[in-house]
This record gives C-alpha cells, structure tokens and sequence, in this order.
C-alpha cells in the first residue's frame, strides 16, 4: 500500500511523522512510501535522505491521496477534504475533544486510527506516542526553566562566594514529570516529587530526587492517576502550595486523558512564590495547571514569578522527538501488516487496535469499550459461607533464647583457643574475625543494584587471596597444602567470573561501529 506523509501546517509544528530510519522499516514493510517536498527540513531530515531510504518525494495531492496517511497533528477541514474515502489516516485527533472531527472523518469513509487514544496496557507501549512525546517535553520543560530563571541549577564554591543549588518541585510523577525529576537531578538540583499515586515514590526516589506525599491516594485501577473529590483535592493543593513556596522552580504535569488539566496552582499560591521563580505548565495545551497560564505564552506576575505555557515543547526538540514519533508509527504500522507483504490488516477483535480506532465503515466508534487491565491485583474470592475457618494453631511453648547461649559458648571456646595457640595464630584469627564481621556489613549496606559493579572491587580481594594461597602451595602439611590449593581454585573462579560480568556490563554502555 502507498503511504503518505504530509508536510504538518499547525503554526510552529516542526515534527514529522516519518524519518528516515523509519521509511526504511516501513518500505521493508513492503508498502511504498511518499513524503510531501519539504516535510523533514524543520527536523532536518532533507529530501535527499528520505529517497536515499526508499521513498518517493511529492506533492500535497498526492500525499493526502495515499491509501495510508501519517501525521502529527489532526489534519484540517480542507485537509480531510483531500482524503480519499477508505483511506486511513493515523494521527494524533484528540478525540475526546474534536467530536466534529471524527464525524467529517466517518462521513468520508475514512478509517481514523487515534495515535494519542493508544490503551494504557503493556503491550501497546511501543504505539504510545504520548508517552514518548511527554518523554521529550519533561526533558525540554527543565531546558526552558533554565533559561528563564536566574541562577544556575548546581551549588557552586567560588572564590567570590557560594552559590546554593536551586530547587525544583515537579508536580506529577508520569512519564513526563520522571523525564523533569531526571534532568533536574542530573543537572545538580535539589528535586522534590510529589504524586496523588504513592506507588510512584520509588521511581522518584530511584532517580535522585525526594519525593512528597499528599496523605491521599489517586491512583486507579489500571495504575494511572485518577480525578480527585474536592476534599481530597484540597488537601493535595495544600501540600502543592507549601512545597511551590519553597521551591525556586515548579514544573506541573498533571492532565485527565480527554478532559481540560485539573488547576493545581491558584493565584494565591503563586503569589506566596519567591521573585525570580519560575512555573513551567506543560498541561498548558490543555488549558493549564496553573490559573494564571496563557497557553503560548511567557507570562510575569506582579511579584515576579515567570509563568511558561509553550504548548510546543516536543516539537522544540524536532530531531529526536520526529524519530521517536516515526518509531511510534512504524510500530504500529508493523502490527497492521502481519504478513510483511504491504497488506494492512486492521483487527477490531484485538484490543489495542480497537482501542486506537475512532472512526471505521461510514461510522464513530470512539469511546471504545473499556480495556481489561491487569496493573491492579485480582480482589480476593470471597469464602464460602459453608466453609468452616481452620482452627487456629496452639500457641508453641515458650523456649528461651539461644543466641546468648551460642555467643557465651564461641566466645568459651576462642578463649581456649588463644590460651593454648601462638601468638602469631591469635593475631591472625582476630583479623580474620574482624574482615568477616566488616564485610559482611558492608555488603550488607550495599543496594542490590550495584552487586554488579562491586564485582570490580572484590576482584581486587580475591587477587589478595589468590598471591597468599599460591605462597602456601608448597607447603610440607598436608591440611595447609589443601586449603591453599581449595583457594586457589574458588579465588580464580571469582576473579575471572568477576571480570566476565563487568566486562558484559561494560559493553552494555558502548556505542556499537557502524557497518
């Protein structure tokens, strides 16, 4: 099948649906491909590159006559005109919220694939452009908060003073609030997190920052947030006004899927903020989580605190995030052409297929019937009232302790060891006892996620351990000569296993040749 990819027109878009890289994946497909003249240049995507991939360069009749159109941004009036009917279009509709869009599309027999309706399920992952949209925009939200405030990020020591670092609250813990948290951190913020969903407290944690609970819970069934009552709301926003007073920069991401954002910072609360603060609103496309966004704008209060509401940040990153969108897309074109021939097969019976699709045979399907999801354990069956509960085990008898009995007993007999050994034996056995009870401390304070990396030092260790064996190889005692060569062979393994695991950890953050 021929697919399409037009030139985007909505006023500062500078994304496109395809990449390169993408059309090459897609013409593997066996689909022939078409990009609009001109298509890739904001991205810097030449035409040159998109022919050197396979594709063909034309013009807007003949991209929009495709069998198979795909786009950022929801086409226009004019442009669903250009559609011919049986066509399909994947793009981002919005389709809780452009009701009139849908209706020209299904009135033109067009089959409409929703790119930001993708079901929220595992499997769907790699379709879900909103996720990786969100991804670049937090990463991008920092990169503007940046410019607009004042100071640098990091605490530094200079000759003429100590600057401290700045602080940073982000207010939602989703794809694109983590993306704030890590580039926040890695730029040498103090970062404080806060989230309606405690379950998300570790991610935040993992990446450096603190996060702040609200004392309510929000999440819902399938593990994303959902819409609070007023109380609970009031007593989040109490949590959110305390923190914004103390924070230098707030970036808010809280959105309801196919609802206007839910305003999280009033007035008021901005006026308690520092001069010289600033607000980054990525929820403004959406009407904003502060009451004082305007939704493109860059906006000052009368005690100086900057409100940014870009309602663009991806598409200020349009390299990355076209090839991460064209990924999005070149996925889900994938999973459309199950045979690899250039045949798409549209399946309304599997989930995530009819979960994207809004508009099919003349007709509206969107909202689709609810996904069945698994994020939230199965509720427990209830007993039945026949069964009778298992009677309760009696109580053990009371024994006393035996750890101060074992203690009194090693400590008995290593005095009458010492007592009746050399000197020498003594010394040795007491640094002996004294490496197992401060290794075995130390290890145990080290997180499970760097017992890989540790390896490299216990290298080191069992290097000690391997020179002291081979010097008792020799030895005339036969139980000397026994361990030393027992030694030897457990020291080597974990010196060589040691360097195996490392080196493959290594490779793991190499950049691979070109071919």
């Amino acid at each position: 099948m021929l697919i399409g990819v037009p030139t985007e027109t909505l006023p500062g878009e500078t994304r496109v649906a395809a990449t390169p890289e993408t059309v090459g994946r897609l013409v593997a497909l066996g689909h022939d491909v078409v990009v609009q003249a001109g298509a890739g240049e904001s991205a810097s995507f030449p035409d040159e590159s998109y022919v050197a991939a396979g594709a063909a360069v034309g013009t807007r009749e003949q991209v929009w006559a495709a069998d198979v159109v795909v786009r950022v941004d929801a086409p226009t009036v004019e442009e669903v005109e250009l559609l011919r009917p049986g066509a399909l279009l994947a793009s981002q509709l919005s389709p809780g919220q452009r009701p009139e869009l849908l209706a020209s599309l299904a009135e033109r027999s067009v089959t409409a694939l929703a790119l930001d309706a993708v079901p929220r399920i595992s499997r769907a992952q790699s379709l879900d452009v909103l996720s990786s949209m969100t991804n670049i925009g937090g990463y991008r939200a920092v990169v503007e908060a940046a410019y607009e405030y004042g100071s640098v990020f990091t605490g530094q020591v200079t000759a003429a003073g100590t600057v401290p670092p700045a602080t940073v609250f982000v207010l939602g813990a989703g794809v694109a609030g983590l993306a704030a948290v890590g580039t926040a951190a890695s730029l040498g913020a103090v970062v404080r997190a806060s989230d309606i969903r405690p379950e998300v407290g570790e991610q935040v944690e993992s990446l450096g920052a603190e996060f702040v609970p609200v004392g309510v819970s929000g999440g819902g069934a399938d593990g994303y947030a959902r819409e609070l009552g007023e109380d609970l709301q009031a007593r989040a926003m109490e949590v959110y006004a305390r923190e914004c007073a103390d924070a230098d920069i707030v970036i808010t991401t809280a959105l309801i899927p196919g609802r206007p954002a839910p305003v999280l910072l009033t007035a008021e609360t901005v006026a308690r903020m520092r001069p010289g603060s600033v607000v980054v609103d990525m929820a403004a496309r959406n009407g904003g989580n502060c009451e004082l966004t305007r939704p493109g704008e860059v906006t000052t209060t009368s005690n100086g605190v900057r409100i940014v509401g870009y309602t663009d940040l991806p598409a200020r990153l349009p390299t990355q995030a076209s090839q991460l969108y064209g990924t999005n897309v070149a996925n889900l074109l994938a999973l459309l052409t199950p045979g690899r021939d250039g045949t798409l097969v549209l399946d309304l019976d599997d989930e995530v297929q009819r979960g994207m699709t809004v508009a099919h045979g003349g007709r509206v399907t969107w909202p689709p019937p609810p996904v069945s999801v698994t994020a939230a354990p199965a509720p427990a069956e209830a007993a039945s009232s026949e069964t009778t509960p298992d009677p309760a085990p009696p109580p053990r008898p009371a024994r006393p302790d035996r750890v101060p009995v074992l203690l009194g007993a090693g400590g008995l007999l290593l005095a009458l060891v010492a007592a009746t050994s050399p000197p020498a034996f003594v010394a040795h056995l007491t640094i002996f006892v004294l490496a197992v009870v401060v290794g075995f401390y130390v290890i145990r304070s080290v997180t499970h996620a760097l017992h890989t990396p540790l390896l490299a030092e216990t290298n080191a260790i069992s290097g000690i351990i391997l020179v002291g064996a081979l010097l008792q190889v020799g030895s005339e005692n036969v139980l000397v000569r026994s361990l030393a060569l027992g030694a030897t062979v457990v020291a080597s393994i974990n010196v060589f296993g040691g360097f195996a695991v490392t080196g493959r950890m290594l490779r793991m953050f190499r950049k691979e040749e070109p071919t």
